[in-house]
């Protein structure tokens, strides 16, 4: 099974798995609020379904689940303190319905992504053993389902592996959201002759990961016993400014202006670790940033024309930043 199936990294496991290991039925629950249903290959079956509401219990009667990837989230990190109620309810409430299911029908083990927002401002690069200290509600969320994840292991022996991916980009992103994904929101950018915006001044310093390289390594996580209770990093090895990453695919694209925006409330510096991904899940990077953005950048444009998603209102405007309102 895979939540948040209609999403960058759900899809493209569903598309890894489909070829790699064919003898696997794919069970897709996504409620399509922030993936696309032409990114779901033909061969899952896929339910329509919001985790965090509706009964999952008669999809795990029905079918033998083994192994369950929790991919489904609004990872809008910078927007969370807008959000509080939808955050806690998209991720939080949305994980526990899911380890209630996955402890009631015995799946093997529980393969949860959760955020490098978990580390908030500690001194990178972040390890795993780091303790936690999120500065916005969405990484207290992403901690909170970690916490809950391995208590559920302890008192209900759910087996389970923590990953902490980290600005992973390629095909079948969610290009048109104005508020995650700040490559995405160039291309669209881009796409609709718009210059590049940049939070601050661009010397917010990211590891950027290519998600073809990321692809063994989740299964991986679901499959072997090193994994197994472990808290892994996953994702590209470099950490990048966001203002050469800009260069980067401004360089790519043939050129455009970049605007700068006011400052928001976030870690400066966010790059991980990443010794445990390549001994526990044999992480290889093969894509470097410039490579990973042609590609990316090919598929955008074969994308059809959409809008950009745009909330109608917060549950707080207060403090809202100016490009927001």
């Amino acid at each position: 099974m895979i939540t948040g199936v209609a999403g960058l990294i759900g899809s493209r496991i569903a598309d890894w798995l489909i070829q790699h290991q064919p003898e696997y039925t794919i069970i897709g629950i996504d409620n399509l609020s922030g993936g696309y249903i032409d990114n779901v290959p033909e061969k899952v079956k896929f339910y329509q379904l919001d985790v965090a509401s509706d009964d999952l219990k008669p999809i795990f009667e029905k079918y033998n689940i083994i192994y369950v990837y929790h991919l489904a989230a609004y990872a809008a990190e910078g927007l969370s303190p807008f959000i509080r109620k939808f955050n806690y309810t998209n991720n939080l409430l949305a994980t526990a319905n899911i380890v209630n299911e996955c402890i009631r029908f015995n799946v093997k083990r529980l393969v949860f992504t959760s955020s490098m927002a978990v580390y908030g401002l500690g001194n990178p690069p972040f390890k795993e053993e780091d303790q936690p200290a999120p500065i916005d509600p969405y990484g207290v969320a992403k901690y909170a389902c970690e916490m809950d994840i391995q208590i559920a292991g302890i008192q209900h022996q759910l087996d389970w592996c923590i990953i902490r991916p980290h600005n992973v980009y390629g095909k079948n992103q969610n290009i048109w959201d104005k508020y995650r994904n700040v490559l995405g929101i160039w291309m669209y950018q881009k796409l609709n002759n718009q210059p590049f915006t940049i939070f601050g001044d661009g010397h917010q310093m990211r590891s950027f990961s290519y998600i073809d390289d990321c692809l063994p390594s989740f299964w991986k996580a679901a499959i072997d016993e090193k994994a197994s209770k472990e808290i892994i990093n996953l994702g590209g090895l470099k950490e990048t400014s966001i203002y050469e990453a800009a260069g980067i695919l401004k360089e790519i694209i043939g050129g455009t202006e970049i605007k700068f925006l006011e400052s928001r409330h976030e870690v400066k510096y966010a790059f991980p670790a990443h010794q445990k991904s390549i001994e526990l899940l044999d992480y290889k990077e093969q894509t470097d940033l410039k490579t990973g953005l042609v590609k990316m950048w090919e598929w955008a444009n074969t994308q059809p024309i959409r809008a950009q998603f745009k909330w109608d209102s917060y549950e707080l405007d207060h403090g809202i930043y100016q490009s927001w309102k």
